[in-house]
């Protein structure tokens, strides 16, 4: 992922439901990115009420809690996270491709915005950057989250 993040544009929230299926693995760092993708809904206005968190295992598990949630409510977009982080073999990225497949797949057949929030990560540092340090994807997901919320309501009506 490119650290040249687009200008955020402002959209308002309030009348938006949104859905976060969050894996725990990772605890700390998932923890950090639940957080700051919270916020960032909350600072675009979308309410308490309107805002559904799931906790879920892992990475793996997150599409199909994403599915369940999109199926099973009038949520405008649905936010998958999770960390994964390479270590002594390739798991992470099969698990990371994985998880895009399937929440891109989703997001298609559903109609409803899937925003791909797994950090796959080489380094326990480059996580740690983008979960709870400098690079705020957390804000990020949350700012995509609300303009294609935007963009599911312009269009299905």
């Amino acid at each position: 992922m490119s650290l040249a993040a687009p200008q955020s544009s402002v959209v308002n929230g309030t009348a938006f439901r949104v859905a976060v299926v969050a894996a725990c693995y990772n605890e700390k760092l998932a923890d950090g990115l639940l957080a700051r993708v919270v916020a960032g809904l909350r600072a675009g206005g979308v309410r308490e009420k309107n805002l559904t968190v799931v906790r879920v295992p892992g990475s793996h598990e997150v599409p199909v809690a994403a599915a369940l949630v999109a199926h099973r409510t009038e949520a405008d977009c649905v936010i998958g996270l999770g960390v994964l982080i390479g270590g002594d073999t390739r798991h992470h990225e099969m698990v990371g491709q994985s998880v895009s497949h399937a929440l891109q797949t989703l997001a298609l057949a559903s109609g409803i915005p899937i925003i791909n929030g797994v950090i796959v990560a080489d380094t326990l540092a480059q996580a740690r950057a983008r979960c709870l340090g400098r690079i705020n994807r957390g804000a990020e997901f949350a700012s995509a989250a609300l303009t294609m919320a935007a963009v599911k309501r312009k269009y299905s009506s």
